[in-house]
């Protein structure tokens, strides 16, 4: 008897002294390895697992290997997914809160951007919170630079171009430009290229390196038209069930992970630029004419934008710009 009372008090002590099992969140990004983005969001991962001892592990699913961009937020919001990346001007059609950092020429340095995201953060962080998401980091893209086959002196040098758009202010600005949009991912810019499907676009240096775009176009022009942002988002009710320790963590490494993003941007601006240069594409500085011509543009888009923009949108550009 005192035997069996011997192996049950070690068999409890063996129990007690097991540490709870780890907990394991799929994140659902559509971008790709070798991205700064997804280099970052591994970093942040690293950082919460090492923090909370393995407490709380992460699976990267990159380049929308999980869902879809489209669908990414749907599925953090219905906990199909605990954890996820999208690019935040996606949501415009939603609320222009979340397509300032979109708008042509509001922003066009990346101090002007952190600003915007200062004025943005407490309205989209009410907006998220209302669909039970939480917003965790943000970090910007380089500023958007335009790329075509040849040198483009005006505006009207776009006329009749498809180009490629990935949301709502794109579109607008395509049209306005007198160009034809085509809704196109980053991933799939070489192919849209190549079959003709697109013949320009304004995008970051980033996704133009990673995209290889000297294989397929010849001229890069730095116009800085604007700096836009992704958001990593968690569902509020997968954070809660967190251990308040881990909840730290997370907060701590999500704050690291936007510091070190915008510097990793920026680096990236730069070398992603160098880049392409060194693979032959042709970098020219923009014409007066052709800055002025799409400044026009985004004073256009940011009067449609006032007409439509609710109060807080509205708040957004007033503390911005005041």
């Amino acid at each position: 008897m005192t035997h069996i009372r011997n192996v049950v008090f070690a068999t409890g002590l063996a129990v007690a002294a097991t540490p709870a099992l780890a907990e394991t969140w799929d994140f659902a990004t559509p971008y790709g390895d070798g991205i700064f983005h997804t280099d970052n969001i591994r970093q942040f991962t690293e950082e919460v697992t090492a923090a909370t001892d393995g407490g709380l592990e992460f699976t990267i699913h990159s380049a929308g290997s999980l869902f879809p961009h489209a669908e990414i937020k749907g599925a953090v919001r219905s906990m199909q997914v605990p954890i996820g990346e999208f690019f935040l001007s996606r949501l415009s059609n939603e609320d222009a809160a979340y397509g300032l950092d979109s708008q042509p020429f509001v922003a066009t340095s990346y101090e002007q951007a952190q600003a915007l995201w200062e004025a943005q953060e407490p309205v989209i962080t009410e907006l998220l919170a209302a669909e039970n998401l939480m917003p965790l980091f943000s970090v910007p893209w380089p500023a958007q630079g335009l790329y075509t086959n040849g040198e483009i002196a005006t505006v009207d040098d776009l006329n009749g171009l498809r180009f490629r758009a990935y949301n709502a202010q794109l579109e607008e600005f395509a049209q306005l430009a007198g160009a034809a949009p085509v809704q196109v991912e980053a991933p799939d810019i070489p192919q849209a290229f190549s079959t003709g499907q697109v013949e320009a676009m304004i995008t970051s240096p980033s996704t133009g390196a990673d995209s290889k775009a000297w294989d397929f176009l010849t001229h890069y022009s730095p116009i800085n038209a604007w700096i836009p942002k992704n958001i990593v988002v968690v569902n509020q009710r997968a954070f809660d069930r967190l251990p308040e320790d881990q909840q730290q963590a997370v907060l701590d490494a999500a704050a690291a992970a936007e510091t070190r993003g915008w510097e990793m941007s920026m680096a990236e601006a730069e070398a992603k630029t160098k880049e392409m240069a060194d693979n032959g594409i042709i970098v020219y500085e923009p014409s007066d004419e052709l800055i002025s011509g799409l400044q026009a543009i985004g004073d256009d888009m940011l009067e449609s934008w006032n007409a439509s923009a609710s109060d807080e949108a509205k708040q957004i550009l007033s503390d911005f710009r005041g």
